[in-house]
């Protein structure tokens, strides 16, 4: 079954990447390809079970793929989608705002 949409735009981008470690995910993925393991660290302060609801999520909606490998012990990729790399100017964006923010309030 499809999802409806808000009709709203801003309202469906919150939708996608409304939830904080949905946003550090997309940074950190930006880089480029990544394991669980490295995400986790490089996230910071999120617990295995909400990382791994947000990856679920995320590669739901289409802003990433989940590459499992044959091996053992097995190993899983987590890479952005174009969908989720199109997202780059949004987070740039919220860097620079916040970057302004701060030097504002430091």
């Amino acid at each position: 079954m499809e999802k409806i949409l808000p009709a709203c735009p801003v309202e469906t981008t919150l939708m996608l990447i409304s939830d904080r470690w949905k946003v550090l995910i997309i940074r950190d993925l930006l880089e480029g390809t990544k394991r669980f393991g490295e995400l986790r660290k490089s996230v910071g302060g999120v617990s295995q079970k909400v990382l791994t609801a947000n990856l679920r999520s995320m590669e739901e909606n289409g802003l990433l793929t989940r590459t499992v490998y044959a091996e053992v012990p097995p190993r899983v990729e987590y890479t952005l989608t174009e969908t989720g790399l199109s997202l780059k100017p949004v987070l740039d964006a919220l860097s620079l705002w916040g970057t302004e923010y701060k030097k504002k309030k430091g």
